[in-house]
């Protein structure tokens, strides 16, 4: 999976032994950008206990930051097949504090909030597959910060015994590193690989135990142990919430027997940009077993990313495969992971699919195979989605094969042979019974349930050699105790819901909260305060319960104004701004302002703030938007705020009050107001911005037919730079190459997991390049994501009316209306509302508005209208418009001489800013941008923003032009555009 790095990245905390090639054995454990020094890791403790088959490992970190400011931590990082998270703890005044279950959207959103208010919080959220991401606030600077993560595991078996694996390769190693490791029962001493010199176990009481502590540490090379398995039925159980948990090891004799392999088979190879980081060598190795044990047969080879390539045959004689293996190995790997996105053909006997299963691009559910089709899926990735791919082979009657460069011909055989496979359990005394496979690892199956009797019984059914049999598996109440037995129900509960697990969320949900596991729907969180648990309704660990309650109650007669009274709200603020549109302001020359008596005001983006909140406006702005809305004919207010460009002065309240008045403009106009019902007279004139990076010359000089090489050529060196795949789509759109510039836009998707910045500018790019059907899958994630944040409705509202879906779209953006959102989402509604009742107006066919409040019913048509918008959050870009009069309206001059308005300043990251002109003057009228500041607590790169002008917004004639540019430095300006108003 490619990565944007906001910060840092945790690249080899938990990778398989051996996985990671030669020259990135050994990565910085958190790398910064900007030139910042990389995160220390100060001390690495860890503990781990094995009984059994299964194993719980405690990993205890403390980091540094030598930075001369405080940093957000941002570490990402994989687990093998078969871990899980099963808990973090984080140091808070001293004490290490244990995280609690929460839904995962209200897990990101109360981080943000809590961030912003410069208390400690961490969340442990999982992205996609087995993948992870723990994001700590804050590291101070020159200061320290302990993070212990608990993750769990059903080990391998190697011949008779377990292997338990450790990874020790953490980035450039530990100044302290201790180990301590206790292994239960076992007759022989356990063996190891000499990663830490020879490892001396002592036997004791309940098994043997190994201690090991260095200074200056670092390996580049895991720990491996061996120790002896039983050949005996293991249970162990556990008591939680009332319910006794079982989970049981049961050997399976049978040994393993050739199958029969079909004459067609369908090979689905993920050509998606990821697929480049798989160990692709092993895959063909192991293929090559495949199709010389095939002999005679056709493969038809259909290659999938952003959307399906079309099918092609190849026949297999006499096993070779040749021109199947040439077409592969010159596979390009670009694009997003669409892996549904195929249709099954009735004659093909089985399907291999090749990937990481990734899912990250469209809609489609995967395909159901029919009757006797057998779907086998092949994963040679760390980080990879090893849940869904078990689980869409198994329902087929496959199984999820894993390569590994290390064990060459295993994954062949485990395609080429069949041995047991479990066919149903059934129990008295027990319930919901689960099991970890249908297929016994190296003679192993395990089971889970609850226990409803002091002793039940379970019979294990199973088919080998096409002979069924049962093994009948006693369960007790007294069986040995086990801390993972519940967790490991639950994962094999919420394994079994993978396949199709956007149709089981809230089972998921609720599985994950019940058992404190980080699930698809559900993270962990720590937060400082009992008061942020509270506020956000969250139960916190058991050491705060009880001032929580206390809380709690009081809390109740407090709560936060109802939807009624935010509705409210906004009707009054729309009644201001339809008093501003139904006023008529002056086209003629402004007054000429005197001599300079002050300058705008200065805003500082460097100090600490308790909140993000738009700071209020001046008591000058407020009069004269106060005097808008109350003036009647006759009365004008537009100017107090007035800048002349050249002096940058204010005008006096002698010039306001002397400034002529306009005409009185009543009533819902369905036409462009200044009477260009075809927006005749009106015209746009954009700067295309442009990127100064090397590559943007080495295109422009090229033949538009080596576009796509050149792209494939350069992009090793931008392979996490969403800059480059934005540039590069530009080029492509410019020359006609659509369809590529798709697929390199959709590239956006296979960066940083679930990173909702990086999918809003997809999102944004998709619409601009026509492809609104496409945006709305990544903006509806984007909603999942981030419901707290009222740019996910609006977004994914413009992009459904973008693709005709107006009565939708509507419902999306009434939303934004309604919902009442933090104080930094300054005037959003009134925006959403200018682009509701502009769809209502142009739709072809009639809306239902039924269920909104008629107060906010009313379209309010302009001549030009500007909306600003950006990716990164706590940041500050600001929108400037500078009319024919040579005024700037933008955040101190909110309303200009000829009626020019600007929506109130966001500060607080994403936007929207919005300028908006009934009736423009004509002349031209310039758009510029400008980065004011920031206030990330990550290191970040360029800001990226979206700027889109329309002339006749509201009226079917409205057109709309988008600019993509991006800003890196504070106090950079640029210029965006212009609009050209004939007379």
């Amino acid at each position: 999976m490619l990565r944007h790095r906001l910060l840092a990245l945790l690249a080899a905390t938990f990778l398989v032994l051996g996985a990671m090639p030669a020259d990135a054995a050994n990565p910085p454990l958190i790398e910064t950008l900007k030139g910042e020094k990389p995160i220390q890791l100060r001390s690495l403790h860890i503990s781990s206990q094995v009984r059994g088959g299964l194993a719980q490992t405690t990993v205890r970190m403390v980091f540094f930051n030598p930075n001369a400011r405080q940093l957000e931590g941002n570490l990402q990082f994989p687990l093998l097949d078969g871990q899980d998270v099963t808990g973090f703890a984080l140091d808070i005044n001293g004490k290490m504090r244990s995280a609690v279950p929460v839904d995962k959207a209200k897990g990101r959103q109360v981080f943000d909030e809590v961030e912003r208010q410069r208390i400690d919080p961490a969340l442990l959220e999982r992205t996609q597959g087995n993948n992870f991401r723990l994001r700590i606030y804050p590291i101070a600077a020159q200061g320290t910060r302990t993070v212990e993560l608990v993750y769990s595991e059903s080990l391998a078996r190697v011949g008779d015994d377990w292997s338990y694996r450790l990874p020790l390769a953490y980035g450039g190693g530990a100044d302290d590193f201790a180990l301590s490791l206790h292994l239960a029962g076992g007759a022989a001493r356990p063996r190891a690989n000499q990663s830490l010199g020879k490892l001396i176990f002592e036997r004791d009481r309940s098994g043997w135990s190994a201690q090991v502590a260095r200074h200056q540490f670092a390996a580049t090379e895991g720990l491996q142990i061996l120790l002896p398995a039983t050949r005996e039925a293991q249970t162990f159980t556990q008591t939680q919430d009332g319910d006794v948990f079982f989970v049981a090891e049961v050997p399976v004799e049978g040994a393993r027997s050739a199958r029969t392999l079909p004459r067609v088979v369908g090979l689905l190879w993920d050509s998606s940009g990821s697929g480049a980081g798989r160990q692709l060598a092993a895959e063909l190795a192991e293929l090559d077993i495949y199709f010389r044990a095939l002999d005679h047969g056709e493969v038809r080879l259909t290659r999938l990313r952003d959307r399906a390539e079309p099918t092609t045959s190849f026949k297999i004689v006499n096993g070779d495969w040749s021109a199947l293996r040439k077409a592969l190995e010159t596979t390009v790997y670009d694009g997003a992971s669409a892996l549904a996105d195929w249709k099954p053909q009735s004659d093909v006997g089985e399907y291999l699919l090749v990937s990481d299963g990734l899912i990250n691009y469209g809609t489609q559910a995967f395909p159901v195979l029919a009757s006797g089709q057998r779907l086998y899926a092949i994963n040679s990735s760390a980080s990879a989605d090893t849940g869904r791919l078990r689980a869409l082979a198994e329902r087929s009657g496959g199984r999820l094969v894993q390569v590994s460069a290390q064990s060459p011909g295993a994954a062949a055989r485990s395609l080429l042979t069949e041995g047991p496979h479990l066919d149903s359990l059934r129990g008295t005394g027990v319930a919901d019974l689960q099991f970890e496979s249908a297929h016994p690892e190296n003679g192993l199956v395990r089971i889970a349930g609850r226990l409803l009797a002091p002793n039940a019984t379970v019979a294990v059914q199973l088919t080998s050699d096409g002979r069924r049999s049962t093994v009948m598996v006693p369960v007790s109440a007294e069986a040995p105790e086990h801390p993972m037995a519940a967790r490991l129900w639950a994962s094999y509960r919420l394994a079994a819901l993978e396949a199709d697990h956007e149709l089981q969320r809230a089972q998921i949900r609720r599985l994950g909260q019940r058992f404190g596991i980080a699930t698809r729907e559900t993270s962990l969180i720590v937060l400082d305060r009992v008061e942020d648990y509270v506020r956000h309704d969250i139960t916190p660990p058991a050491e705060l319960q009880a001032e929580y309650a206390r809380l709690r109650a009081e809390e109740e007669g407090t709560r936060k104004k109802n939807r009624d009274e935010h509705i409210n709200d906004i009707a009054d603020a729309y009644a201001s701004k339809v008093a501003w549109w139904e006023k008529s302001f002056p086209k003629n020359a402004p007054p000429k302002p005197k001599p300079e008596r002050r300058r705008e005001s200065e805003r500082s983006m460097s100090a600490p703030a308790p909140a993000m909140v738009s700071a209020p406006p001046s008591p000058a702005a407020e009069a004269a938007r106060d005097s808008v809305a109350a003036a009647g004919d006759g009365a004008v207010s537009p100017v107090d705020m007035a800048t002349s460009v050249e002096s940058n002065t204010l005008l006096t309240e002698a010039q306001v009050a002397r400034v002529p008045v306009g005409r009185n403009v009543t009533g819902m106009a369905a036409a462009d107001p200044s009477g260009r019902a075809n927006g005749e007279g009106l015209g746009m004139t954009l700067k295309k911005w442009t990127a100064d990076a090397p590559y943007i010359s080495r295109m422009q000089s090229a033949r538009a037919e080596d576009l796509y090489a050149i792209y494939l050529d350069e992009k090793p060196a931008y392979t996490n730079s969403s800059a480059f795949y934005l540039d590069v789509a530009d080029v492509l759109l410019d020359n006609k190459q659509r369809d590529l510039a798709l697929r390199v836009l959709s590239n956006l998707a296979e960066m940083d997991l679930e990173n909702r910045q990086v999918l809003r500018i997809l999102g944004y790019r998709l619409v601009q390049a026509g492809a609104p059907e496409l945006a709305i899958p990544v903006f509806e994630k984007v909603r999942w994501l981030a419901e707290d944040e009222p740019q996910s409705f609006r977004d994914l509202g413009l992009a459904l009316a973008a693709a005709g879906r107006d009565q939708e779209a509507i419902g999306q953006l009434y939303e934004v209306v309604q919902r009442p959102w933090d104080n930094r989402f300054a005037e959003i509604e009134l925006i959403t509302l200018a682009d509701l009742n502009a769809i209502v107006a142009r739709s072809a066919k009639a809306l239902d508005t039924s269920q909104m409040d008629p107060r906010l019913l009313k379209n309010l048509p302009l001549d030009l209208r500007v909306v600003l918008t950006w990716d990164a959050d706590n940041s500050d870009m600001d929108l400037w418009v500078t009319d024919p009069n040579g005024e700037k309206c933008f955040y101190s001059n909110t309303l200009t001489y000829q009626g020019g308005r600007i929506s109130d300043d966001f500060t607080g990251g994403y936007g929207p800013e919005e300028f908006s002109l009934r009736a423009a003057k004509p002349g031209k009228y310039k758009v510029e941008v400008n980065y004011f500041g920031d206030r990330q607590q990550v290191v970040a790169g360029a800001t990226t923003l979206q700027v889109r002008l329309t002339t006749a917004f509201g009226t079917r004639a409205a057109k709309d032009q988008w600019v993509t540019l991006r800003l890196k430095d504070s106090s950079e300006t640029v210029f965006v555009g212009e609009f050209e108003v004939k007379p």
